[in-house]
Parts: C-alpha cells; sequence; structure tokens
C-alpha cells in the first residue's frame, strides 16, 4: 500500500439489527422533492417523471442518539425525516424486480439541512452543496434488512421537535417508490455495496435551535434521535 500524507479516515459504519457486522457507507445519494405535500410548502413543483437527485459525502454520517453542533454559516438549520435504502448488491441498468432484489435494508434517516444556503443557491440557479453536504447531516439509525419489513407503503413516518410532532405521514405518499429510484438511479451510475440512498422527507420541514431534542420514526423499523448542541 502506498503512503499516504495524511491519515485516511475511517469508513462510517451503520449497524444492521440482528447482524454482527455493519453496512460501510460509501457513497449517499439524496432525492430531492419527493412527497408532493413537501414540494408544495417549499413552493416548487412536483417533478413526477422522475426522481432528481444531490449527494451527501459519506464522511458526513453521523448515528442516531448524537449530538450535532449547530453549524456554522446558517440561521436556519432544518430536520428533514427520511427513509434511507442500501444497496446489498451490484446492479446496473436495473429491471423493477432486480432492482427490488439489490435493497439489502431499510432506515430512518434526517437530512439536517442549512435551508437559507439552499434557497439562496437555489435562487441563484446553483448548486445545494453548502445548504446539504453538511458535516454530521446525514443521520442514520440502525438498519433493518428487507425481508424483514415486507412491502413499502403502508408505514407511518414522523418526527417531533422536543416531542411536538412535526411530520407525520405514510411511505405511501412518495412520489417515486424505492425500487424506481433504484431503477432510475443505476441509469447514470454502478450501484453498488456501500450505496445509500435517502428518499426523501415529507411536508413539515422545519427549524431547530441548541438544545432541541429530535425524535423520529418509521413503522418496523428503529427510531431515530439526534440533539442539536451549541455551535463550536
Amino acid at each position: 500500500m502506498t503512503d499516504t500524507l495524511f491519515p485516511i479516515p475511517e469508513t462510517p459504519v451503520i449497524p444492521v439489527k440482528g447482524a454482527a457486522a455493519g453496512y460501510p457507507v460509501v457513497r449517499i445519494f439524496c432525492v430531492g422533492r419527493n412527497y408532493a405535500a413537501h414540494a408544495a410548502e417549499m413552493g416548487v413543483e412536483v417533478d413526477r417523471e422522475a426522481p432528481f437527485y444531490f449527494t451527501k459525502s459519506a464522511q458526513h454520517t453521523l448515528a442516531s442518539g448524537a449530538t450535532l453542533p449547530y453549524p456554522p454559516g446558517t440561521e436556519n438549520f432544518h430536520y428533514e425525516m427520511e427513509l434511507a435504502l442500501v444497496i446489498g448488491a451490484p446492479v446496473f441498468r436495473a429491471t423493477m424486480d432486480q432492482a427490488q432484489a439489490a435493497i439489502y435494508a431499510y432506515g430512518a434517516a434526517l437530512d439536517m439541512t442549512r435551508r437559507d444556503l439552499q434557497l439562496a443557491a437555489r435562487e441563484k440557479g446553483r448548486p445545494w452543496d453548502t445548504g446539504k453536504d453538511v458535516e454530521g447531516s446525514a443521520v442514520f439509525a440502525d438498519l433493518t434488512r428487507a425481508e424483514e419489513i415486507g412491502e413499502i407503503g403502508p408505514q407511518r413516518i414522523h418526527l417531533a421537535v422536543n416531542g411536538e410532532v412535526k411530520q407525520d405521514a405514510l411511505l405511501s405518499d412518495l412520489i417515486h417508490g424505492c425500487a424506481e429510484i433504484v431503477v432510475d438511479l443505476s441509469k447514470y451510475y454502478h450501484l453498488r455495496p456501500g450505496d445509500v440512498i435517502m428518499t426523501g422527507t415529507p411536508a413539515g420541514v422545519g427549524p431547530v435551535v441548541a438544545g432541541d431534542e429530535i425524535t423520529g420514526g418509521i413503522d418496523g423499523l428503529a427510531p431515530i434521535s439526534l440533539t442539536v448542541g451549541t455551535a463550536e
């Protein structure tokens, strides 16, 4: 192995329910505006033709139960409760059956967002990186293997801040379903184990401040929590 000028960061790992080994995170893809009510509250049209994507750095992975310092450069830091899926087998230009078979597990996730920076970039037609690709902003609960969940759709997805419910919907409200997302994304990438896909958030997103406690859940999956700490 070639010597490196500085230590290589460890690969983040998400625990898997009932498994001795965890799931290593290599890439994180995120689906935007995948609930009609959320698109409406963001003041944009719903795109039902195909999903669209942004990415987060794998090193921004954070485990459920952690404390995330309020990030720099923002005065409007938002929560977004999401269903995440992870890929368990290589797949490229997948059929629906191949896409479904490639999904290894599901989990509850939070896409934490510097909303003011995202909206400023959107208004100028610029990428969302500073708004979305935020340190510690990809928060994951323990994963549950797909065969233990069954069909995705009837499950409730919800989030509360300091015990007050802010988001409450069903996974059946997803515009683009999980297998459909994998089919579409696999047109552009050779998906493989290590790839995590966050499928979008329902309506009800909003800001948090230092000291807030975020809790969320999806029926049949491990719950998720996050404490917002003070700015560093």
